[in-house]
């Protein structure tokens, strides 16, 4: 949320709820573009062991960004900071996927955008 490539900063808290909301739901959109464009070049077992480690990141994901707005209580700034975490965490784990896979798509000729 404070972060500086953070991509909300309208001013309310509605506002920037809002705005973390639509930008958790792209960048859940585009981990999961990449997550499929890294199965393509995966053999079987490394496709089950990514398809493992994904389940337990994304349970990792929600519990760190439910224990982070559990910090506000039932305050008006809760979903704001639930949001923002998830935003931040899809994307990182987004550059996590081309840092790890991006060789192999290059390899392959399924380079990531």
């Amino acid at each position: 949320m404070n972060a500086t490539d953070a991509p909300c900063r309208m001013g309310t808290t509605a506002e920037e709820t809002q705005c973390f909301i639509a930008g958790s739901k792209a960048a859940d959109h585009k981990l999961s573009r990449t997550y499929s464009r890294v199965q393509e070049v995966l053999s079987p077992e490394e496709h089950k062991e990514l398809q493992e480690t994904q389940r337990l990141w994304l349970r990792f994901r929600d519990v760190n960004c439910s224990t982070k707005r559990n910090l506000y209580g039932g305050g008006s700034a809760a979903p704001m900071v639930y949001a923002a975490c998830i935003d931040a965490d899809t994307r990182q784990r987004t550059a996590e996927f081309k840092t790890m896979y991006g060789w192999r798509l290059e390899k392959f000729g399924k380079p990531l955008d």
